[in-house]
């Protein structure tokens, strides 16, 4: 009954969108301490089908003295990444979330959302890919671990594959060189999920394996829930990778959905998923340094010190403590992927971060669907992204793929999984390898 009614809400929806803001632009704030709009609301917020359409074909635009590959098809909606020391790569594969909706906003914006993903069924599974005389084929493709739960942040350090599904952190033993894995996984950590309105568990090691780091999702866009359901959730927690004691690292991260370390200093960072309805170009997702203790706004404010006048009651002591990001990304595009680069990748590319941008679906002119560059100086951001990896949009506005994990290959290659085309492409330097 419920999906009926979404459906047939849905034409309504739009007309509702065509009055309710400002006509969209592809004006888009970002970069270090952007001069944010003014919020704009309306009856609804914009929404704008995504419809998919196949390669065929295409591939994906990449700049000059770069080429393209697909190494992996056929994937059951490949999310995150892993490249093994042997050049081995592991895929999490799957889809979770479980939270109801709660108004009939919910319901047609979910409508849409599907309309805009792949129709294949959840993998639940880790895929092995490998390319044994490094050619840049990929001639196996096996399941390394199967029946887990919409599996998303991996991590490996010294024999300890870590993995986190919607529900707990795992652990495999891993011997380098085995295409399978050799027993059953034991739990490290339980992860909130009797709701899961933002259900992907990012995950990161610390460099001496001794400190996991798991992105966890809000439950709600500003806690329509309630903030009982908010309990451990909005932040990154820190878990003792020997005995899964967990604490809070930084909160009042609405969802963060990749995290990183910063090689050589040891600093974590995320990018994070901002909230939604203050109109076309608000909130930004955001790249940022994460602080041990940090508080970083939600739901009270957003992007440091910008109140939220839609969260009540407020807390003033929270807002003042607000730490402002560290770039800004653009409103909506639905950042899912963050890895350090490295001088493999060339000059131009050897300093900052490589971010996997999934796309709006809630924008009249549709943001995202690429892969970027942020370039780094002395350890921060400096200068405007970079289009990496593009043309996930063809030009009449249907869309081919939407990225999500991107990991660097120390051998020289950006690995990009694609879980709409349920493909995993590798860009390399043509000569580089």
């Amino acid at each position: 009954m419920k999906a009926a009614i979404a459906l047939t809400a849905l034409p309504l929806a739009l007309l509702l969108t065509a009055c309710g803001e400002e006509p969209g632009s592809d004006q888009q704030f970002y970069g270090v301490q952007p001069d944010l709009p003014k919020p704009e609301r309306g009856l609804l917020p914009s929404m704008t089908i995504a419809e998919p359409t196949p390669w065929g074909d295409q591939r994906p635009t990449v700049p000059e003295g770069f080429s393209v590959s697909a190494i992996a098809t056929d994937l059951k909606i490949p999310r995150q990444t892993l490249v093994l020391p042997n050049g081995d790569i592991l895929v999490a594969e799957g889809r979770g979330g479980n939270a109801p909706k709660l108004k009939p906003k919910d319901m047609i914006a979910g409508v849409i959302k599907a309309r805009g993903t792949t129709s294949v069924e959840s993998g639940n599974r880790l895929t092995l890919l490998r390319d044994a005389d490094g050619d840049g084929t990929y001639e196996l493709q096996t399941v390394f671990a199967e029946d887990l739960n919409a599996p998303y942040g991996l991590a490996l350090h010294e024999g300890n594959l870590y993995v986190a599904n919607q529900d707990e952190l795992v652990r495999f033993d891993y011997q380098e060189g085995q295409t399978k894995a050799s027993s059953p996984p034991s739990k490290v950590a339980d992860l909130p999920s009797e709701i899961n309105h933002h259900w992907t568990k990012a995950l990161t090691i610390s460099e001496d394996g001794r400190y996991l780091y798991v992105g966890i999702g809000s439950n709600s866009n500003i806690t329509e829930r309630g903030m009982e359901a908010e309990v451990d959730r909005a932040m990154v927690w820190q878990v003792d990778a020997e005995t899964g004691a967990y604490k809070p690292y930084a909160t009042g991260l609405r969802n963060p959905t990749a995290l990183a370390i910063q090689p050589g200093t040891g600093t974590l960072w995320a990018v994070v998923n901002e909230r939604d309805e203050l109109g076309e170009d608000l909130v930004p997702d955001y790249l940022t340094s994460v602080q041990e203790g940090g508080f970083y706004g939600w739901p009270y404010s957003y992007f440091g010190q910008h109140i939220d006048p839609r969260v009540k009651p407020q807390d003033p002591d929270k807002v003042a403590a607000a730490i402002e990001p560290d770039y800004a990304l653009g409103a909506h595009v639905a950042a899912l992927g963050l890895d350090f680069s490295s001088e493999v990748m060339g000059e131009r590319y050897a300093d900052g971060v490589f971010v996997g941008e999934h796309g709006s679906w809630n924008r009249k002119n549709p943001v995202g669907y690429k892969v970027i560059f942020v370039p780094f100086e002395n350890g921060r951001p400096s200068a405007d992204p970079i289009d990496f990896v593009t043309g996930f949009r063809t030009e009449d506005g249907r869309t081919r793929g939407r990225p999500v994990g991107v990991t660097v290959d120390p051998r020289g290659a950006l690995i990009v999984a694609d879980d709409l085309a349920n493909t995993v492409w590798r860009v390399v330097r043509e000569g580089g390898e």
